[in-house]
Order: C-alpha cells, then structure tokens, then sequence
C-alpha cells in the first residue's frame, strides 16, 4: 500500500525510500539558524524536513531534580536540556511559510495536545511519535484522530508495546510507518541492529517500515534499504560547527546529499526478487555454450567424448545436451569446428 504524503510525495516499495531531515535543537535557540536548516535539508535533498513541537512544561516539570545519569547529556537535568533544545511555538508559521515558498515537506513530532492543535493550523500533512510516547496513549490517540499518515519510532520498545500503540491508531486508519530505532545518543554502529527491519517487516507487513538512526554517519542508514526501509530519519545540521545537544549524532549538508544519492542508486540496483523468463536478456545468451565438431565426423560414425568439444557461441546444440547426443549416430558428414545441429544426428 502505498501512502500519500501530499500531491506529489508518496511513500511506496517501488519506489527508494523517502529522506527525513531531522532538525531536532540544532538550531541552538537561533531562530535564524532554524530557518537555515529546512533551507540546506531541502536544498542538500531531504524529501521532507521534520521539527519537535514542543516547550519544556510539554515534557517535564520545571526542575533541576530530574538529572540525566549517563551518556552525552549526562548530569544535566531534562528541564535544562528541553529549555535550550525546544522550538518555540511562534517560530512556527515562518517556517511553515519558508517550506512552502522552497517546496519541502515540513511537519513535525508533536509532544502535547495543544503541540497537535497547533500544527493543525499549517495543515501537516502527516505526524511522527517520539520513541519516548510510544506509550502515551491519549497524545497517540489524539494524533490519529486526525486520520493523517503516522510515523512511529520504536526505540527501547518491545513487539508488545508496538502492536498496543497500532492497535491504538488503527481505530481511525493504518496510515503507520513504523521505524525501527534505538534509542542511543550517538548509537553505536555495532549497535544500530539494522537486521531489526526484518523482524519488524514480518510482524507488521500491512505496513512501511524505515529507520530512524542515531549513528553519527550515512552507513547503517543505507544498510537498511536492502532490507525494505522505505523512510529514513536522519537528524541533520547545517555545519560541523554546529555545538547542540543533538550535533554528535546528525549528519552535514554533503552527508545528506551522499545519503540521498546514494540510496536512490542502492535502490536501483537491487531490481526485482523473481527470476522470469520475459526478463532474461536473450542478446546475452549468445556467449552461452553449444556443442562443435573437435574433428571431422564423416557420416554413419557416432558422437562420442573424442570428437565434439562445448564451445562459445551458442549456434547449435546448446553444451547442456552433451550428455545426451552421446553415442547418436551422425546423419551427415560434419566438418572441424562445425556446430552440432539437431539436423546432423539421429
């Protein structure tokens, strides 16, 4: 099934898969930043770009209680990480009036009720669900009520918890892509467990499924598109310069357009599973083999190992019948380096 994002864009599995540009809080509280990513993911070729909306009092209590333990964010607390990181509410029209003068898909992952009623206002034409509220039922439920396409990560979730949320979504539509996650901040690409789109393709094959990667390159990211991944997340920044909470695991401007490129030629490349006689290049069979005279053979004398020899082109009896015109009497005289005609023997 295929998904339409809009009138030209559509998620599909003949088609390579489609590329998210994630901006996250790279634009480091810079609304002048912020405006620049969507103009380079678009430019550097994103097929969509995707923001968080969302304010801190959307996510976490007001205090410095709440501290991280481990990791690139260690010991800060997630009011603190969510106060710099978040996208204020009022950056938003710009941005959706910048998307659309340059032509680029533009929605987002909302993180509250009033986050969803906010976009609604620009229309998007389809949502994503963070990893970490794969689990927060009334803001899913919420979000399918609006029986636009889904995008679900599914970072340090189990099958159970999986299938609960689609469960959830599916009492207005089954417009889901469920991306295969992990939810490490950079991952690891030991860790990235790309393989993991199999296992999720068989469980939900009425559905897309991609990856959202948190590597800090384009490898595991390519990896996954033998493996069927029709959308792929990236969490983008504009230069190696860039110093955000996010800027360990985004990819740059040329990654983006080496990912893009890339994918489209993987894609192309892989072709089509089925083996089918009308695809079989007939020009080619030509440096096949057939069976050729070693000798002469004058007629009456039988074919045997000594006198016949499988050679290219394929003009005559073709070499997969050596064993078979063993021992056939020749009708016919036949000269050196003659082929062997079906004509020549009985």
């Amino acid at each position: 099934m295929n998904i339409k994002i809009n009138k030209k864009l559509y998620l599909g599995k003949n088609k390579p898969p489609l590329i998210i540009a994630e901006i996250s809080g790279n634009h480091c509280g810079k609304k002048s930043i912020f405006l620049n990513h969507i103009k380079l993911a678009a430019k550097f070729g994103a097929d969509l770009v995707k923001i968080q909306t969302y304010e801190p009092l959307d996510i976490t209590h007001k205090s410095q209680k709440h501290v991280i333990r481990k990791g690139i964010w260690k010991s800060k607390s997630l009011w603190s990480i969510y106060k710099k990181a978040h996208t204020p509410f009022k950056w938003h029209e710009d941005a959706f009036l910048l998307a659309k003068k340059i032509g680029v898909v533009l929605f987002s992952t909302p993180f509250s009720i009033r986050a969803v009623d906010l976009l609604e206002k620009y229309n998007v034409p389809i949502y994503k669900i963070s990893s970490f509220e794969i689990t927060d039922y009334k803001l899913i439920n919420y979000i399918a009520s609006k029986k636009k396409p889904i995008i679900i990560s599914t970072g340090n979730s189990s099958l159970l918890e999986i299938k609960s949320a689609l469960k959830l979504i599916n009492k207005f539509h089954n417009k889901v892509i469920i991306l295969h996650c992990v939810s490490n901040y950079p991952t690891l690409e030991k860790e990235a467990d790309i393989s993991r789109i199999t296992l999720l393709s068989e469980t939900f094959p009425k559905n897309h499924i991609g990856l959202s990667d948190h590597t800090n390159d384009i490898f595991s990211a390519l990896a996954s598109i033998p493996l069927g991944a029709t959308i792929i997340e990236k969490h983008f920044k504009t230069s190696s310069k860039i110093n955000s909470h996010d800027a360990k695991f985004s990819i740059t401007p040329d990654q983006l357009l080496n990912l893009k490129q890339a994918s489209q030629r993987i894609f192309n490349s892989l072709g089509k599973k089925e083996y089918k006689e009308e695809s079989v290049n007939k020009n080619t069979l030509f440096f096949r083999r057939s069976i050729y005279a070693k000798v002469d053979i004058s007629k009456g004398s039988k074919i045997t190992d000594n006198n016949i020899i499988c050679l290219r082109p394929k003009i005559g009896i073709g070499s997969e019948h050596y064993f078979k015109i063993l021992g056939k009497v020749v009708k016919k005289a036949i000269k050196k380096n003659s082929p062997i005609l079906k004509k020549f023997i009985t």
